[in-house]
């Protein structure tokens, strides 16, 4: 650990992410460390044209593309959890109309939730920027960032053409946004956004580009994780030079820190107790709203929701899994409700990693010209 101001517990097992205090710019004059960049996350940054957009740029994504609103829910019901209660099910059965709008709100409510996490994400990304000592690491960050920052412009632009606004960001959510980004710790920062709240992000966009019916929406969701399936691959370096090295203490430390972000999304993020406001404007009584939705959502139903693969808890497990930080001390408490054994069969294949590379010889044709038809074809003969 460098000199330069008092930091909590770094947990600092390789020089790649050594860190100093974020008002150390004093230690980044120091010439050493431009004498010993490394190298470990060259092909992530050198691979960032293969999969540049621009949110701004019609040819690669149009904002003004139709979606009727009014007529169309842009989700299935199943994807509204609200709905599986006899309580709002049995109060939309003789408001067709109303139910489409309610299930629009709700999906604004999730993209208005996901452009919170990215707004996150770019602050935690210019954060790393701060305090990492590596260059190599600090431009990977800074890379980030720039990322980040599309975004964000593509998610206001999308809400913005749907419903004009976006809504306030749930308070779970944003508190756990406050701490991990506000963290002095790197490893927080690290498993809080790049495998946590990025492994949250590829499970929702997966479930979007997939169950959406909105075209527009599976396009944007898509390009993103284009960008997404790299900044889990930082979080993944991370881990495999840091997690085998750590002392049992330290693992723990690691490992609670992960429990408790996960336990965190997990009971509140999608409860309704988040978005009061969306159910006193269709006439519901949130407290009731809350009292049903208890009913339902069991560790029985999660189990059953956690089957599929896009289910955004699932790949949070999977991705602590995936990563070492889950041992035999939390194992039982994950194992409520995944199958660990399923893990092991599907090996370190991220739901989304096709989609997101279907994605990236899209934006090959746009960037470079380059026609994935006729390469399928020379490769087949």
């Amino acid at each position: 650990m460098a000199d330069g101001g008092a930091l909590p517990r770094q947990i600092t097992k390789d020089e790649v992410y050594d860190a100093v205090a974020p008002t150390d710019f004093g230690a980044m004059l120091d010439v050493e460390r431009h004498m010993n960049r490394s190298s470990a996350f060259d092909k992530i940054i050198s691979a960032t044209h293969d999969h540049f957009w621009d949110p701004l740029d019609s040819k690669y994504i149009d904002f003004a593309e139709p979606f009727d609103l009014e007529n169309q829910q842009i989700m299935p019901d199943y994807l509204v959890p609200a709905l599986e209660t006899d309580y709002v099910a049995e109060y939309f059965a003789d408001k067709p109309k109303q139910k489409i709008r309610f299930v629009n709100e709700m999906a604004r409510w999730q993209l208005s939730a996901i452009l919170h996490g990215e707004q996150g994400a770019l602050n935690l990304s210019a954060s790393l920027c701060h305090v990492l000592r590596d260059p190599g690491a600090q431009e990977y960050a800074a890379n980030q960032t720039r990322e980040e920052g599309r975004h964000v412009t593509a998610f206001a632009k999308y809400i913005k053409a749907r419903w004009g606004r976006p809504l306030p960001c749930g308070q779970v959510l944003a508190d756990l946004l406050v701490e991990i980004v506000h963290a002095p710790e790197v490893y927080k920062k690290i498993i809080g956004m790049q495998m946590l709240v990025e492994g949250l992000a590829m499970g929702a966009f997966a479930t979007i580009y997939n169950e959406w019916k909105d075209p527009l929406a599976r396009k944007l969701t898509q390009l993103v994780m284009t960008d997404e399936a790299f900044h889990h691959k930082f979080g993944k370096i991370w881990a495999d030079r840091t997690i085998p090295k750590l002392t049992q203490e330290e693992h723990e430390i690691v490992e609670n820190w992960a429990a408790h972000c996960f336990q965190t999304l997990l009971f509140n993020l999608v409860a309704p107790h988040q978005m009061r406001e969306i159910y006193a404007e269709f006439g519901l009584d949130p407290d009731k709203v809350m009292e049903e939705f208890q009913k339902v959502a069991t560790d029985e139903e999660r189990r059953e929701r956690m089957k599929e693969a896009t289910n955004i808890f699932r790949v949070l497990v999977k991705t602590l899994w995936n990563a070492g930080i889950i041992t035999e001390r939390t194992k039982p408490f994950y194992a409520m409700y995944v199958d660990f054994k399923e893990f092991e069969s599907e090996g370190d294949h991220m739901v989304g990693d096709d989609i997101a590379e279907d994605g990236i010889r899209y934006l090959q044709t746009i960037n470079f010209g380059i026609d994935q038809n006729a390469l399928a074809k020379v490769a087949a003969e």
